[in-house]
């Protein structure tokens, strides 16, 4: 049969011919016609080869047929049929058509703009879902709106917000997000009163987790809330649909924050609890490593963690456990203890294996030598692996005769190879103890023989204090040179005055202290004390020329002949003129006060005029008393002057030969 061919059934053919018989006499005329030249062309190709009988005919159900097909008989219309009727039925008026148009409506949903209403998916497409929400028509949403409900399938309940009943195309417009949005604010809140599992599809990453679409409501999934286990990549979430409970809601920001963890929790701490009522101490079980810390490690026993902490991971010393583990590996572990209250559960690695010290050589004893590398330092000591797990402490005082360390790290370093002694050896406690110096000779054996006291000697400079100068001798032979025993002359403040670092210097044994191993030794004892000298040079009342070198509070340094220095209190460097000398200035001291054992010199420059001063006032005042009286007024004054004049050219005599004496004393 062509496809141009349109398939009618036979009551649409009698339909038709009702049509067309109506109008006009002619048209029913024309009917019979085409009726007659139907039978007549049959009969002539012979296509009917039976004629059936008129009951028959009835009895054949409508078919499909093709227009202009010569083998089909067209009904012949009925003369009979009342038009008229026909026409007054089909009017709207007429009850009959009333009575159809109340049939149909009740087959149509009552409808309401701007509601939300329940409808069912007939059809889906791979970009749209169809609708009948009872309307006239069907609705078309977009499958997007559904991208938080996969499984969705022909057939499911949904609910949808009527936008239009019509558009312009008289398109029904329905939208299921926006009947999401009316709803979920409600849904949300008695999800998280009744404790409800709600669905959710994750939307994309943010900071600290990951938003979800519950409801149309875009929640929060902190990372932490995910799942049980850590999650080190989130991407691989994003665009699955997973089962949430809203554990928060900010009613003030209309924030929610959803959880998948909580969902397991409950079964996992069912879980946690049989496991636990079967744990038994020194139970070995096998886990797989679910974190790393830089305290230790969690390890997943099958739905409850254990922690293995750092010491348990190996016998020998672990700077960070990553060094032993790595994430999820398989591992055998045993339990050391466990806690039904907390949960808790102490596991252990290095437990599985023989302790080090067990297979530590039977023959080792204290005094021999051994091998090792520095592990872990301290200001008290440096501890050695000689073997895996067996560690030996050498003390800060054990590791040199000569350096007096403050500390283990200005002598070793970790990763450094030494050869040690044994001092002491517990196996029992596992406890080893070593020496480095040990391997050497003890240079204060024979000291008093080598560096017998008043004994000269070349040192080296090793270090200063405020107190004095450490020099070294030979290695392993220290001593302390007083800042006092530096100088008999110089009054030094810091050693650094006198000598540098590393350089030499001559030194005498003054006093051995081999118990402490305390060497004291002095500089300025390799000359005669000059103070014996200075003693006659120095005499009290003796006047020598000083220099003041500087000046301060109580007083003022001067430095005097020889590289002595002298001591005047401020009235002492008064001038004649009453003003106070300043640094730098040379002047006449005179001593006041010689102290030999003190190294004590005090002289002043005020008494060398103040004295001088005085016999001048002294002399004046005899030269009066000698003078008879006179009784006018007027001479006794004329005779006052003259003496006055008289007595300024014996002070000039007497200065003069002052200065004579001061300077034989000096030269001498």
């Amino acid at each position: 049969m062509a496809e141009s061919k349109k398939k009618v059934s036979h009551r649409e053919a009698d339909e038709n011919e009702e049509l067309i018989a109506k109008p006009s006499k002619k048209i029913k005329d024309a009917g019979k016609k085409i009726d007659e030249d139907i039978d007549l062309e049959e009969e002539e190709e012979g296509a009917l080869t039976s004629k059936k009988s008129d009951s028959e005919e009835e009895d054949i159900e409508p078919e499909l047929v093709e227009l202009g097909d010569s083998s089909y008989t067209y009904p012949v219309s009925n003369e009979d049929f009342d038009w008229d009727s026909f026409e007054q039925d089909s009017s709207k008026d007429s009850p009959r058509y009333k009575e159809f148009e109340a049939m149909y409506d009740e087959t149509l949903s009552s409808i309401a703009v701007h509601e939300v209403v329940t409808g069912t998916v007939i059809q889906m497409t791979p970009r749209e879902v169809v609708i009948n929400i009872g309307s006239k028509s069907e609705g078309v949403v977009s499958l997007n709106e559904f991208r938080y409900n996969p499984n969705l399938k022909v057939g499911d309940t949904v609910e949808v917000y009527v936008e239009s009943q019509e558009d312009k195309r008289g398109q029904l417009l329905i939208s299921h997000k926006k009947a999401r949005a009316i709803n979920s604010w409600e849904r949300v809140n008695a999800a998280l009163e009744n404790d409800e599992v709600i669905t959710g599809f994750i939307k994309c990453r943010t900071k600290g987790g990951m938003i979800v679409d519950v409801f149309g409501i875009e929640a929060f999934l902190p990372g932490s809330q995910i799942d049980v286990k850590p999650i080190r990549d989130y991407d691989i979430y994003v665009g699955k649909t997973m089962e949430f409970k809203v554990v928060k809601i900010n009613q003030e920001f209309k924030n929610v924050v959803v959880s998948h963890k909580a969902l397991i929790e409950a079964e996992l701490e069912q879980q946690k609890k049989e496991i636990i009522s079967k744990l038994e101490v020194g139970q070995v079980l096998q886990g797989t490593v679910k974190n790393i810390t830089s305290y230790g490690v969690f390890i997943d026993l099958g739905g409850v963690d254990g922690l293995i902490h750092i010491t348990d991971l190996s016998w020998g010393r672990v700077n960070h456990p990553e060094e032993i583990v790595q994430l999820d590996q398989v591992l055998n572990v045993v339990i050391l203890d466990f806690n039904d209250d907390k949960n808790r559960i102490a596991l252990g690695l290095k437990q599985l294996v023989p302790h080090p010290w067990d297979s530590i050589d039977a023959d080792l004893k204290v005094g021999d030598k051994v091998k090792g590398v520095v592990v872990v330092m301290a200001d008290y000591g440096a501890f050695v692996e000689i073997a895996p797990g067996v560690e030996g402490l050498i003390h800060v005082s054990e590791m040199s005769w000569s350096q007096h360390l403050r500390s283990a790290q200005e002598f070793l370093k970790v990763g450094d190879e030494v050869e040690a002694a044994i001092m002491t050896l517990d196996r029992e406690e596992k406890k080893m103890s070593l020496s480095i110096k040990q391997l050497k000779p003890d240079p204060w054996e024979k000291i008093e023989e080598k560096y017998s006291v008043g004994s000269k000697h070349t040192a080296r400079v090793r270090n200063f204090t405020n107190y004095g100068v450490f020099v070294e001798i030979e290695e392993g032979i220290d001593g302390l040179i007083h800042i006092s025993d530096l100088s008999w002359t110089k009054k030094i403040k810091h050693p650094a005055e006198f000598t540098s670092i590393d350089s030499e210097i001559e030194v005498v044994v003054l006093e051995i202290d081999k118990q402490t191993r305390h060497l004291s030794l002095g500089h300025k004892q390799l000359e005669e004390n000059p103070w014996d000298v200075f003693e006659g040079i120095f005499a009290v009342d003796s006047v020598h020329e000083g220099t003041i070198t500087e000046v301060f509070d109580k007083g003022a340094n001067v430095s005097l002949p020889y590289g002595i220095e002298g001591f005047s209190t401020i009235k002492g460097i008064t001038k004649e003129d009453g003003s106070v000398a300043k640094a730098e200035e040379k002047l006449d001291f005179k001593v006041l006060e010689f102290n030999k054992n003190a190294k004590k010199i005090v002289v002043s420059h005020s008494r060398t005029f103040e004295e001088a001063k005085k016999a001048t006032e002294q002399t004046e005042k005899s030269a009066d008393t000698e003078k008879p009286k006179r009784a006018p007024r007027k001479a006794k004054t004329n005779v006052i002057e003259k003496t006055t004049l008289g007595d300024i050219s014996e002070l000039a005599a007497l200065k003069e030969e002052m200065e004579e004496k001061a300077n034989k004393t000096s030269a001498e």
